[in-house]
């Protein structure tokens, strides 16, 4: 074990800047498009997605600083419905429910501090972040701190006030993490309020990742420095007109590995991260199902007679050649993959012969094939897994690899496809794979199936899009899904 040794902060880097994020650089536009038609076609409805990310991230910021925990349940009633405390019982939760609510609203009330930070075009400052500070830890009162002698003991919580005393943790290895010391933090603040103010052009993304992890480095508060972090990356993405992102608990590892290796010099794996869930909140906003929202709240009749007619409408409108022009795009993706899939089955032949010659059928597919239906149910079930409306009525691509040996057979798909209720621009690449078992070598009939998805996340790609831009990263993220369907197809064999 070895203690992680303090360093003064340094500005944006041109490793930095050059992060690989070719999957979502062409949503930034491709979303400002898609948001005006949303706030244009529904406003209430676009406010109330941005109410619920909200309050998920309000819950979500404190399970990640361990302040509370709470059943999967009981938050999804918080985030669809508010929060009120009659919906959390004290089975549902490790502390009291009002103690509970009163960080949720605290959390709540600091984002929308942000959100009328940008709205008002407020820099941010020092007074800005003492602000957040103080309202994310109003009903925090004590915290822990280091004395001289390296004794830990509870003190009082100043709110709104950089630390007095160190707040260097223990890690689980019991190696000491080495925070920016009391005395040097408002320097090091000014750093980084300075610097940040020379960014206003570079990727939102990266900018982000870099203030949080920068942010994170200093830790200027005795506590509550995480909460202000996440808060502070949600400021530069609503400042870029991006959605608000939410670290879910799961994610929690993840995200803290992610800045430790930034603390060793690397911020691509927390820049990825943060990228991911950016995408994954811009295609769940795509996916708002406006009309059936709208008819809850009005009179039925007229709400089908309305929504129809602004549905007809924006149909009319959308049908242009732009938006559509990612389909080419899509059709180019498609030959990139079946000559990818060509080459794996082919490497594949040597390993395998031993248990007989491999029958190999690959085919395309799509409008132009007429069976641009195939796999409608599975990639559905794939899109609704995450929160997502995977749109057939648009142009579906997909590439189908059959490879069998024996008694074995695996069958990969490779499915390009549109995202989001109406016609945004905005495609996905997503894989799975079908491991199928026969009687015998020359038996036709299945006697078991499995499904197995191969992409922990899908590709995403936009009208802006050019392949020469994404051909490198769809490449690697097309390699990993291949890799997931044969290494789980030779465990079969």
């Amino acid at each position: 074990m070895s203690d992680f040794k303090w360093t003064a902060i340094k500005p944006l880097s041109d490793q930095e800047r050059q992060i690989d994020l070719a999957a979502t650089q062409p949503l930034y536009d491709s979303w400002a498009l898609a948001r005006q038609r949303l706030a244009d076609s529904s406003p209430e409805n676009l406010k109330k997605f941005k109410e619920r990310l909200i309050r998920r991230l309000s819950i979500e910021t404190g399970i990640l600083e361990r302040l509370y925990d709470l059943d999967r349940g009981t938050t999804e009633a918080l985030v669809a419905r508010g929060f009120a405390e009659e919906l959390v019982s004290r089975s549902n939760t490790d502390i009291e429910p009002d103690h509970l609510i009163d960080f949720l609203r605290d959390q709540e009330a600091a984002i929308q501090l942000v959100v009328d930070c940008v709205a008002g075009k407020r820099r941010l400052t020092n007074g800005v972040m003492h602000e957040l500070h103080a309202i994310l830890t109003k009903h925090q009162n004590t915290t822990s701190a280091v004395d001289q002698v390296g004794r830990r003991h509870q003190i009082t919580l100043r709110k709104g006030e950089f630390k007095k005393q160190p707040n260097n943790p223990n890690r689980p290895d019991g190696s000491l993490h080495e925070y920016c010391p009391p005395i040097q933090t408002e320097s090091e603040i000014e750093n980084l309020l300075r610097w940040f103010g020379q960014y206003s052009n570079e990727d939102p993304i990266i900018v982000a990742s870099w203030l949080h992890h920068r942010f994170t480095q200093i830790h200027p508060y005795q506590d509550g420095n995480g909460r202000v972090g996440r808060a502070l990356v949600t400021l530069v993405l609503l400042q870029a007109d991006l959605l608000p992102l939410v670290i879910d608990r799961d994610l929690r590892t993840e995200y803290i590995d992610a800045l430790e290796v930034a603390d060793q010099g690397d911020l691509t794996p927390l820049a990825q991260l943060f990228a991911r869930l950016e995408r994954a909140a811009i295609l769940e906003a795509l996916s708002i199902d406006t009309d059936a929202e709208i008819a809850q709240e009005r009179a039925l009749t007229s709400a089908v007679i309305e929504s129809l007619a602004a549905k007809f409408n924006r149909r009319m409108e959308e049908k242009n050649t732009e938006l559509r022009s990612v389909n080419s795009l899509a059709e180019q993706l498609r030959t990139r993959t079946r000559a990818a899939i060509e080459s794996t089955y082919n490497e594949l032949k040597a390993p395998i012969a031993h248990l007989g010659e491999p029958d190999i059928h690959i085919s395309n597919g799509g409008r132009d094939r007429n069976n641009a239906h195939w796999y409608k149910f599975d990639v559905i079930k794939l899109g609704s897994a995450s929160g997502k409306f995977i749109n057939f009525d648009e142009d579906h691509y997909f590439v189908k690899g059959a490879i069998r040996v024996a008694r074995e057979r695996l069958v990969f798909v490779a499915s390009l496809h549109h995202v989001g209720r109406e016609l945004s621009g905005i495609m996905e690449a997503t894989a799975f794979a079908r491991l199928e078992s026969f009687e015998d070598s020359d038996d036709r009939e299945r006697i078991a199936e499995e499904f197995t998805p191969c992409s922990l996340e899908p590709f995403v790609f936009t009208y802006k899009t050019e392949e020469s831009q994404i051909a490198e990263s769809y490449d690697r993220w097309l390699d990993s899904a291949l890799a997931v369907a044969i290494k789980t197809y030779g465990d079969r064999l």
